[in-house]
C-alpha cells in the first residue's frame, strides 16, 4: 500500500511539473537551465560566461555587443567622440532613460559605476585599471561623460560595453562600511536593464520580470518573465529540454547530447561559428610547470585527434594557439603540438626539478573538462607524470584561479569572447598586467609583455597583428597553455522560441530580443 501511495505521489508530482513547464509559454515565461551557479548578481564582481545572463539581462552599458560577427551598437549612449591622441573619450548619453525604481539615469551614474569598478578591482576591472585613474572620469553636464585615459588604448572602445551602469543613489543608500554596496548588490539589482529582479536564490537561480519602461522598447511577444535556473548535470538539462521543463540551455553541450536533442521534435538547434577556445590553463609560476620542458612534455602527452575526432565527433576545429583561428592576430602557419609520447619523454628528460603529482581542477557540470583531464591523465601516466583530478563548480574554480597559491596546477576550460580583439585571448591570458585577474597562468615574460603592451598602445591594426602573432607563437611554442580547439555554438531551444540573437559575447543569453512564436 505504501509503494502504491508513493507511486501515485510521484506521478502527480511529475504531472504537475509538466503542467507548469507546458504552460510557461502561455504565461510568457522563459526558463533556462544553466550549467553554472549564480552566487553573485553584482555586475562589477561577475565577469564570466557562466553567469553572463544576470549581467546582460539586468544591466545596460553605454554600448552593447550584438549578433555574429559581433558588432557594437549605441545603447545608454547615443554617440561618442575621441581626441586625436586617443586619450579623451566623450560620450553623449540618452535622455529620459529610467532606472527600475523610476529615477532618471544621468552621467553621475556612469562616473559612479566606473569609480566603483576600479575601487573593487573585480570583474572587468582588469580592463580599465591600467588606463583609467580613479577620479579622472568627469560629468561636465547631466548627459555627457568624459573618460580621460592615462595612455592611448587600442582596445578601450571595444571594452566600453563592459562598464555596466548601476543606480548610484540607490547603491549609495545601501553601502556598509565603505563596501560600495557590494553585499547588497550581490543579492539585488539596481539598474536600467531589460529585466527587473523578481526573485533570487543563490542555490537555485533568479527570476526577472520585463521592465516595460526600458528605453529600447519591446516587441509585442517579448517574454514577460525569464528564469535562469542552476542545473549542473548535463543529462538533467537535456532531459528537461526534451520534456518541456526548460525552454533553453547552454549552446556548448557535448556533441552526443546535441545529436540527441536534434531528434526531439519540440527542440531546435541553432548553429553559429564562435570564438571560444578550449585550452588547459597551466600555472606557469609554480614548479615543475615553470619549466618549459615539463610544459612541453604535457603538451605532447595530450591526444588532440582522439579528443576532437572520437570524443567530440569532429564538431569543433583544431585551434593550436591561444587566439581563435577565425580572428586576425592568429598566426596562419602555427603548427602547435601533436600527440607524440616519444617527444614528450625527450622533453621530460630535460626537466631538472624533481617531479611531483600535479592536480587538474575540472568544472562540475562541464563533462568535456573532465574528459579532457582524464585523457591527459592517461597520456601523462605513460611518460611517468602522475596527475590527480578534482572537480568543483565554476565559481569555486574561478575563485581559486585568481589566487596564486590556491590555484590548481592546471584547469581545462574555455576562453570566451568578451570583446573582439586578440588582446581578449593572448593578451589577457599571458600579459603580466592581468595577473590576479584574467591572467591565471601567472606568466611574467618581459619579451611577451613588450609585444602585448605595444599592441595596446598603437591603433594601426597591421602593426598590432604582427605583435599579436609574435605573442601567440611564443605562448604556443613554450606551451604556456595546452591549446586544443575553437568551438562551434549549437544553441538548444524549445522549437517555439524565436528571436535569439547569438553573439559570441553573451552566447545567446540576451533574452530581450526573444519571444514565443
Amino acid at each position: 500500500m505504501k509503494r502504491r501511495s508513493l507511486g501515485v505521489l510521484a506521478a502527480l508530482a511529475a504531472a504537475a511539473s509538466l503542467a507548469v513547464a507546458g504552460s510557461a509559454w502561455a504565461q510568457g515565461k522563459y526558463v533556462h537551465a544553466n550549467n553554472s551557479g549564480y552566487d553573485n548578481l553584482d555586475p562589477h564582481a561577475v565577469y564570466d560566461v557562466g553567469r553572463a545572463a544576470s549581467r546582460i539581462n539586468f544591466y545596460d552599458g553605454l554600448y552593447r555587443w550584438v549578433d555574429n560577427p559581433p558588432k557594437m551598437i549605441p545603447w545608454l549612449a547615443e554617440s561618442y567622440t575621441a581626441s586625436p591622441d586617443g586619450k579623451t573619450w566623450t560620450f553623449a548619453l540618452r535622455k529620459g532613460v529610467k532606472f527600475h525604481d523610476g529615477s532618471e539615469f544621468t552621467a553621475e551614474d556612469v562616473v559612479y559605476s566606473i569609480e566603483r569598478l576600479l575601487a573593487m578591482k573585480k570583474g572587468a576591472a582588469s580592463l580599465f585599471l591600467p588606463i583609467i585613474d580613479p577620479g579622472s572620469t568627469k560629468a561636465p553636464d547631466k548627459y555627457t561623460v568624459v573618460f580621460t585615459l592615462k595612455e592611448p588604448s587600442a582596445i578601450f572602445f571595444a571594452t566600453v560595453p563592459e562598464i555596466l551602469i548601476v543606480n548610484s543613489k540607490l547603491v549609495k543608500r545601501n553601502e556598509k562600511d565603505g563596501d560600495w554596496g557590494a553585499a547588497w548588490l550581490a543579492r539585488n539589482v539596481a539598474s536600467t536593464g531589460s529585466y527587473k529582479l523578481k526573485r533570487y536564490d543563490p542555490a537555485i537561480g533568479f527570476v526577472g520580470e520585463r521592465f516595460k519602461e526600458h528605453f529600447a522598447g519591446w516587441e509585442k511577444k517579448a517574454f514577460d518573465e525569464i528564469e535562469f535556473r542552476t542545473v549542473l548535470e548535463t543529462n538533467t538539462r537535456v532531459q528537461g529540454l526534451i520534456k518541456g521543463d526548460f525552454q533553453g540551455t547552454d549552446g556548448y553541450l557535448p556533441y552526443d547530447q546535441i545529436l540527441r536533442l536534434k531528434e526531439a521534435k519540440n527542440v531546435q538547434i541553432l548553429e553559429a561559428e564562435s570564438m571560444r577556445v578550449f585550452y588547459f590553463s597551466i600555472h606557469n609560476a609554480r614548479g615543475p610547470m615553470s619549466d618549459v620542458h615539463f610544459r612541453r612534455a604535457l603538451a605532447y602527452a595530450f591526444d588532440y585527434d582522439g579528443f576532437i575526432k572520437d570524443i567530440l565527433k569532429g564538431a569543433v576545429a583544431r585551434n593550436p594557439g591561444p587566439n581563435p583561428n577565425n580572428l586576425w592576430g592568429a598566426p596562419k602557419d602555427l603548427k602547435g603540438f601533436t600527440y607524440d609520447l616519444e617527444k614528450a619523454k625527450a622533453e621530460l628528460a630535460k626537466v631538472k626539478e624533481p617531479l611531483r603529482p600535479i592536480t587538474i581542477g575540472t568544472l562540475a557540470g562541464f563533462s568535456e573538462t573532465e574528459q579532457a583531464a582524464t585523457l591527459l591523465q592517461n597520456g601523462a601516466k605513460k611518460i611517468g607524470i602522475d596527475i590527480k583530478i578534482e572537480s568543483a563548480p565554476w565559481p569555486v574554480v574561478q575563485s581559486r584561479m585568481q589566487d596564486r597559491d590556491k590555484n590548481y596546477d592546471m584547469v581545462p576550460l574555455w576562453k570566451s569572447t568578451y570583446y573582439v580583439d586578440p588582446n581578449n585571448w593572448v593578451g589577457e591570458l599571458y600579459g603580466s598586467r592581468y595577473i590576479g585577474t584574467r591572467n591565471a597562468s601567472y606568466t611574467k615574460d618581459a619579451e611577451l609583455d613588450s609585444w602585448i603592451d605595444e599592441a595596446l598602445a598603437v591603433n594601426d591594426q597591421e602593426k598590432r597583428r604582427v605583435l599579436y602573432e609574435k605573442a601567440a607563437t611564443k605562448v604556443t611554442d613554450e606551451a604556456m597553455g595546452i591549446f586544443v580547439y575553437n568551438t562551434k555554438w549549437y544553441g538548444p531551444y524549445a522549437a517555439n522560441v524565436g528571436g535569439i540573437r547569438f553573439s559570441p559575447i553573451g552566447s545567446g543569453q540576451d533574452m530581450r530580443w526573444a519571444y514565443y512564436k
